[in-house]
């Protein structure tokens, strides 16, 4: 059994002062660079929303479930890992989003194209952790596809910041019903 951990848009826009914060970004952010440097994983990967132009995914007036102020510009500091994140132990980073939207990790790729599920399949994962941000969003969507995609997946939910309670309650249930495990409690201010 190989592990990967698998964290998900840890970005300033999505932390504490960025265009679509998420309360209690940063803390997570610091929280999985203490995870990472005591831990031993077999692989440390990182998500990022990556957007050029994702046509309807921006929009002025947004309603916060299909549409969403600009966010994670490419060459933004948004688009930027937040400073807490320590990048030194992710290995490679899977951007995604570029010209629409995107939530789950496995709807992005590397520089060269290579996108997350066969990377992960390549280096002889078979089960992953998942931390980041947002629990109910992208979080969700990335532990979500993990486990239909066959890797045994759990999400680390103290290492996770959701949006509100109620999202997050829905989106824990979703990933329930797909067998992923759950430890830990989120963070939800």
């Amino acid at each position: 059994m190989k592990r990967a951990l698998i964290v998900v848009d840890v970005q300033n826009d999505f932390c504490e002062g960025g265009s679509l914060a998420v309360a209690g970004g940063a803390s997570v952010a610091a929280a999985i660079s203490e995870h990472i440097a005591r831990s031993s994983y077999d692989a440390v990967v990182a998500t990022r929303d990556f957007h050029r132009d994702p046509g309807t995914h921006f929009s002025e007036e947004p309603d916060y479930e299909d549409t969403w102020p600009p966010h994670c510009v490419i060459g933004s500091p948004g688009a930027e890992f937040h400073p807490a994140l320590n990048l030194a132990g992710i290995t490679t980073v899977f951007s995604k989003g570029e010209h629409s939207a995107a939530y789950s990790g496995f709807e992005g790729s590397t520089d060269d194209g290579v996108r997350l599920e066969p990377w992960l399949h390549t280096n002889g994962i078979t089960h992953v952790d998942v931390a980041g941000i947002a629990t109910d969003h992208c979080v969700r969507a990335t532990a979500f596809d993990a486990a239909l995609e066959g890797f045994g997946t759990r999400v680390l939910l103290d290492l996770t910041a959701g949006v509100a309670q109620p999202s997050v309650d829905r989106a824990l249930d979703q990933l329930r019903d797909v067998g992923v495990e759950l430890v830990g409690k989120p963070v939800v201010q």
